[in-house]
C-alpha cells in the first residue's frame, strides 16, 4: 500500500526515465543509468532533479531538453552528471538518481535481508497458501520464473519434499536457482523447459527426476500461468494489442491440459493470473470443468479476494470459489498519511488487503484419474 505526497516543488533540472524505470520508481526504486533516457544539459552529480517518465516512448536517447507527454514520479539527487550518463561506455550502472521525495511513499525494500526475506504483491502470497503444500509432496510450479512463488511454497513444506520449478527461458531459471541458493531451500530443483512439453507420452520408463515427466507425478501443481499482466500496478503505458491479448487463452489451455495429465488422483491444482480479463480467468475456469470431468472447483482458504466476476456461465455457488483481487474496487483517492493517522488498525488491514495488484485464483481437485 503506498501513500501519495503531495505538494512536491518541481526543480528546473530533470531526468526523463522510460517507462518500466518509471512503474520501478513508482513502487519505491531508485533510478539507475540504464532507464534514464534524457537529463538537463548542465546536470551534474548531487544535484537536485525532478524525475520524469516517458510513457510513450518518444523522448530520444541523450536528449536535452524534453516537452513531450511525461508523468511526473518525484525529485531526487543525481549521482552522476549528463556527461557521465551519456559517455557512452556499456558498462556503466549502479544508481543514476537517488529518490527522496518519490510522488508515493513506497519504501524500497531492496537489499533488505535477502537471506531472509522475497517480497510479493499479496495475492502472489495467497497463491501458495491456497495450494497448500505438505512436507514431503512432489509439487509442480509450472511457469515459475523468477521463484517467489517457488521458495514460498518450499518453505511452507519446510524444505521437505521436492519442488520441481519449470521455465522455457535460462536466465529466469538461473534467477529461480539463485533465489533458492540465497534463501537456503534445498528442496527446489529448476529446469529450463517448455512447459507445454512436460508430459512424458513414453511410458516405458522415467527421466531420473527430470523432465518431461510421467503422467500422474505430481501431488499438487501450480500454475501461475502466462498472462496479459493487466492486472499488474502502477502501469502508466499500455502497449498491448488485441491480438497479443486474445494469444493468451489458447496458451494458458495447453499449459492446464499438461498440468491436469501430470497429477495425481486426488491431487491439487491451483491456477493463476495477474490480469483481470474474463477470458483468461472465469472463461477458462469453465472450459477446465467441461473438458475435465474428473476436476472439482473448491473454496480456497485464505479468502482474500472477492468472488468471481459474472459472464462465463457459473454458477453463483462456483463464483464464490473463486478469488479475484479487483484494483478498481478501491476509490481512486490521493491519501496521505495524515488522513489515516486515526483510522484503526482493522481498518488499515481492509485497505491494505483490496489495494493490490488485480489478481484470479482457482483451486480445483482431481477425483479420478484420465488414463
Amino acid at each position: 500500500m503506498s501513500f501519495r505526497r503531495k505538494n512536491i516543488k518541481q526543480q528546473p533540472c530533470e531526468v526523463i526515465v522510460g517507462a518500466q524505470c518509471g512503474s520501478a520508481v513508482l513502487r519505491g526504486a531508485h533510478v539507475y543509468v540504464p532507464g534514464i533516457v534524457s537529463a538537463s544539459k548542465f546536470m551534474k552529480g548531487g544535484d537536485d532533479v525532478s524525475v520524469y517518465s516517458d510513457i510513450k516512448g518518444k523522448c530520444k536517447k541523450g536528449a536535452k531538453e524534453f516537452d513531450g507527454t511525461k508523468i511526473f514520479l518525484g525529485n531526487g539527487i543525481s549521482e552522476l552528471s549528463r556527461k557521465e550518463i551519456f559517455s557512452g561506455l556499456p558498462e556503466l550502472k549502479g544508481v543514476g538518481v537517488r529518490m527522496t521525495e518519490p510522488v508515493y511513499l513506497s519504501p524500497s525494500f531492496d537489499n533488505v535481508l535477502p537471506s531472509y526475506l522475497f517480497l510479493q504483491n499479496l495475492p502472489s502470497a495467497v497463491v501458495s497458501h491456497v495450494l497448500d503444500p505438505q512436507p514431503g509432496e512432489k509439487i509442480l510450479d509450472l511457469c515459475a520464473a523468477p521463484g517467489g512463488k517457488t521458495t514460498h511454497i518450499a518453505a511452507l513444506m519446510h524444505d521437505q519434499g521436492e519442488v520441481i520449478a519449470l521455465d522455457k527461458i535460462s536466465k529466469k531459471v538461473e534467477k529461480i536457482k539463485q533465489n533458492a541458493l540465497l534463501l537456503g531451500l534445498n528442496s527446489i530443483r529448476a529446469f529450463c523447459f517448455d512447459g507445454t512439453k512436460a508430459l512424458k507420452l513414453d511410458m516405458v520408463k522415467d527421466t531420473d527426476g527430470e523432465p518431461p515427466f510421467l503422467p500422474e507425478s505430481f501431488d499438487r501443481i501450480l500454475l501461475d500461468a502466462p498472462c496479459s499482466g493487466m492486472g499488474q500496478r502502477p502501469n502508466m503505458a499500455c502497449t498491448w494489442t488485441l491480438k497479443e491479448v486474445m494469444s493468451y487463452q489458447p496458451l494458458q489451455r495447453k499449459l492446464f491440459t499438461v498440468a491436469v495429465e501430470l497429477l495425481k488422483p486426488g491431487g491439487v491444482l491451483v491456477y493463476s493470473t495477474c490480469t483481470v480479463t474474463l477470458a483468461e480467468n472465469e472463461e477458462q475456469v469453465a472450459w477446465a470443468l467441461e473438458a475435465f470431468p474428473g476436476l472439482q472447483l473448491q473454496h480456497q482458504d485464505p479468502q482474500v479476494g472477492g468472488e468471481g466476476m459474472l459472464g462465463a456461465g457459473l454458477s453463483p455457488e462456483q463464483l464464490k470459489r473463486l478469488q479475484r483481487f479487483d484494483p478498481s474496487a478501491m476509490r481512486s483517492l490521493d491519501r496521505d498519511i495524515g488522513s489515516l493517522r486515526d483510522a484503526s488498525i482493522e481498518d488499515l488491514v481492509w485497505l491494505a488487503n483490496k489495494d493490490c495488484i488485480g489478481f484470479f485464483i482457482a483451486r480445483f481437485v482431481k477425483c479420478k484419474s484420465t488414463q
